[in-house]
């Protein structure tokens, strides 16, 4: 059997994406978030890069997968040898890494997405895949094995967003954070479309999704925010009456000590406001009387800050 190169590996696979392209199948853009901070236990994405490195070698179905890795990250392991050769003979070898500089991690989702959006075409799909969370462990893989299903059924379902809902019991931190926090800040400043996302999912904030190419170009092409994204994405798909899903991800988690603190629940909360608030006044600011409306909701979400920090406190302490 004669061994391929790299480089006739990478024919192949041009020659199949182009195949690809002409035969007017979508494909899946798998986008990887390599975590802000370097875990010290590979195992977690050690497992996560099998499923990709499977995801690489089917250029038909998949384009080749992009991580995108802070550089902040990089700097502060470029002394560490196992960082540089997972980088190197792990990360680089089975996708595209997209080295840049980033506020956070959403920031992180905007260069990926936008990157991978601009090598695909209209019936794509792009599959976002959190790089910090518990792969390694016996449900982490189980819910390797069965994430794809999440892009497909955006793809084959022409599903304009595909949210991936993680599950929690009603004392989990993720779980009090979005029920005394981000919904109840939602319903304030948009209680129509707060009630229909609430018909889909749970989790306004996942990190868990897929998005069409038509929808993720109209996303790409207004405001950012560097955090709180997906929030900003499901309250699109109610202004624009866009199809969407959920997929259940599983109980797997990204946190190393099982619940959140207190001072990153503040931080969340505090955050999710900031972003409704700029939403908003971007959305109502062409209305005569806007001034006075929004004097209104921002008192009531103040309260509605404080409630919430007060019950996290007490909750998570």
């Amino acid at each position: 059997m004669k061994k391929n190169t790299a480089g006739q590996q990478g024919s192949q696979r041009l020659a199949a994406e182009k195949q690809s392209s002409a035969a007017g199948s979508g494909r899946i853009h798998p986008v990887v978030i390599y975590p802000f901070r370097q875990p010290a236990d590979y195992s977690d994405l050690e497992a996560l890069y099998l499923l990709i490195a499977k995801l690489n070698v089917e250029p038909h179905k998949y384009a080749r997968p992009i991580t995108v890795m802070d550089r902040k990250t990089y700097y502060a392991q470029k002394g560490d040898p196992r960082f540089l050769a997972f980088r190197k003979n792990t990360v680089a070898k089975h996708s595209d890494i997209l080295d840049s500089w980033c506020v956070d991690t959403c920031q992180m989702w905007y260069s990926g997405l936008g990157s991978a959006f601009e090598r695909g075409t209209d019936e794509d799909v792009y599959w976002l895949i959190p790089g910090d969370f518990n792969y390694g462990s016996a449900v982490g893989q189980e819910v390797l094995g069965r994430l794809h299903d999440l892009p497909e059924i955006a793809l084959e379902l022409r599903q304009d967003l595909c949210v991936g809902e993680i599950a929690t019991d009603h004392n989990n931190s993720k779980q009090l954070i979005d029920t005394y926090g981000t919904f109840a800040l939602l319903y304030n400043w948009f209680p129509v479309e707060a009630q229909e996302i609430r018909q889909f999912t749970e989790r306004p904030r996942s990190e868990f999704f897929a998005v069409r190419h038509g929808f993720l170009g109209e996303l790409l092409r207004q405001r950012w925010f560097a955090y709180e994204q997906t929030v900003v994405m499901m309250l699109q798909t109610v202004f624009t009456n866009k199809r969407i899903s959920r997929f259940f991800v599983g109980n797997i988690s990204d946190l190393p000590e099982g619940r959140e603190s207190f001072a990153s629940a503040m931080q969340q909360v505090e955050r999710t406001e900031r972003v409704l608030k700029t939403v908003w006044r971007e959305r109502n600011q062409p209305k005569s009387n806007w001034a006075e409306h929004y004097r209104l909701l921002e008192a009531q979400s103040e309260q509605i800050r404080r409630s919430a920090l007060v019950i996290l406190q007490n909750l998570l302490g």
